[in-house]
């Protein structure tokens, strides 16, 4: 599958109770875990979830348009800076998505 693209995503982790709630910023998508590492990998997989819904419906370009996520031509570097208020109970992870060509309708 080629790629088209990149989007920088941020990925919002909290301890509450004995669980880890996590949230992707510019997508809404939330999940949680029992663990951080159980947290991050179902919100990764619920954000590819939710972008290969936006491809399939067709809505992946005005999605982003209306909440402002940029389309990377070339992959990002690596050492993206996410600046936020500082918070001991909230870990806070950046995340470079690949996207795939968008399908022809």
């Amino acid at each position: 599958m080629k790629t088209r693209g990149y989007v920088v995503l941020t990925l919002k982790f909290q301890k509450q109770g004995r669980r880890w709630t996590a949230l992707c910023e510019e997508l809404g998508t939330a999940t949680f875990g029992r663990s951080l590492p159980e947290a991050d990998q179902r919100l990764k997989e619920a954000v590819l979830l939710h972008l290969n819904t936006l491809d399939d419906v067709g809505e992946r370009e005005s999605f982003f348009k209306e909440h402002n996520i940029q389309l990377h031509q070339d992959k990002p570097l690596d050492n993206i800076t996410v600046c936020l208020p500082i918070n001991k109970e909230i870990f806070i992870e950046p995340l470079v998505q690949a996207l795939p060509e968008l399908s022809a309708a």
